[in-house]
């Protein structure tokens, strides 16, 4: 199948096509001697399995990697995709159904409590986190321990939800302060240390020096906990609020 007409048949434009061949992403298995890309039936359903994981929101290169990976298997990664895109519709079933008891209370239809207005967005919060990092904390916690930090997090009040995420904004401002120092323990880097108490404390049944350290310590052995402070603070950042934490738990 030459490239266009891959491109009419999976609504993907050639010059995406092309930028996936670029990339290692999606390689036509022939190139012509007039240049043109033969795509066979593998590569139709690489390409399949392409637009499954970016309806995922995966990034292309997260994407390589899963394709790549020695022990991908395709009949485990559709499943693993349904439960996902499943996920997915429950979410934006939450949502749609918050925005229609919206209108009604706008209408006067009916009355809606505060915490039934961010329902559908904390449910996404807790979907998106146990898709990044469940499998890892499930393994270090239990069971027992996820869910209850997912109902802790599902009671709580409108004033609570903008609180966990203030404090995180907090973090986020007070570990840049504190990384100029350089000094892990410095008082500043304490504070930092402080707000990620609190902002655990938001999700956590019970808080232990011991869990707190050991959270810290996961951080660094995963590339997608450290990227999500290096990307939000600064190159770096996680390593730094990593030995902030062990001081701050002494």
């Amino acid at each position: 199948m030459l490239i266009n007409e891959l491109a009419k048949l999976s609504g993907v434009s050639k010059r995406a096509l092309r930028y996936y061949d670029e990339i290692g992403l999606l390689i036509p298995s022939e190139i012509g001697e007039n240049g043109y890309r033969h795509y066979s039936d593998a590569d139709i359903d690489r390409l399949q399995q392409i637009l499954f994981y970016r309806e995922l929101d995966f990034k292309l290169e997260e994407i390589k990697k899963f394709l790549d990976a020695p022990e991908f298997n395709v009949n485990e990664a559709l499943r693993n995709q349904h439960e996902l895109l499943e996920r997915k519709r429950s979410y934006l079933d939450g949502l749609i159904k918050t925005i229609k008891n919206t209108i009604q209370v706008m209408e006067g239809e009916k009355m809606m409590t505060n915490e039934q207005k961010f329902e559908a967005f904390k449910n996404k919060m807790i979907e998106d986190n146990d898709k990044q990092y469940g499998e890892e904390v499930r393994e270090k916690y239990g069971e027992e321990q996820i869910l209850a930090s997912y109902g802790k997090l599902k009671n709580m009040t409108e004033d609570q939800y903008k609180s966990v995420n203030q404090l995180e904004q907090m973090l986020f401002e007070r570990l840049k302060e504190a990384m100029v120092s350089g000094d892990a323990s410095a008082e500043v880097a304490m504070e930092a240390a402080e707000l990620h108490k609190r902002w655990l404390s938001f999700y956590w049944a019970k808080y232990t020096p011991q869990a707190h350290a050991g959270l810290a310590q996961m951080y660094l052995h995963d590339e997608r906990f450290t990227a999500y402070y290096d990307e939000r603070v600064g190159k770096g950042a996680t390593q730094f609020l990593h030995d902030a934490i062990m001081e701050y738990v002494k």
